[in-house]
């Protein structure tokens, strides 16, 4: 299986980077397939405000349609989150969040903290392959 490697250009790219992974496929609320899609301008926005250790990736698709623009945030021994329901605004959202994660000494992201839109949007958060046993 390929290993994920973030797009090269994102800030703070490497193998142990805090990723955000972008849905760039998302559409708007209209549903139009016009170019550039939110998800594009979503993923776009992330890009620029990414500090270093935080890398940003846009993927074709998260399967997270019914709930719009999606996007995960993934962290080394840390657990994923899935976010759904964000807008083309959410990125600097996006980027506390995965600063949360990154500095998070238990790998979980901490509500207190945390904007709204990664309070109500959450999807899933799935534990680390590294930690199984971690409840």
């Amino acid at each position: 299986m390929a290993q994920f490697k973030p797009d090269s250009g994102s800030a703070g790219a490497s193998a142990q980077a805090t990723t955000v992974i972008v849905c760039t496929s998302c559409r708007g609320a209209d549903g139009t397939d016009a170019r550039p899609r939110p998800g594009e301008n979503l993923a776009a926005a992330v890009k620029a405000l990414a500090p270093a250790g935080v890398a940003v990736h846009g993927v074709e698709c998260l399967g997270n349609c019914k709930r719009r623009l999606s996007a995960a945030v993934v962290s080394p021994d840390s657990w994923t989150y899935v976010f759904g329901e964000l807008s083309e605004d959410s990125a600097a959202d996006l980027i506390l969040g995965a600063e949360l994660l990154r500095d998070a000494a238990d790998g979980v992201m901490p509500w207190r903290g945390r904007p709204d839109s990664l309070k109500r949007g959450l999807v899933a958060r799935i534990p680390p392959l590294t930690k199984p046993e971690q409840a």
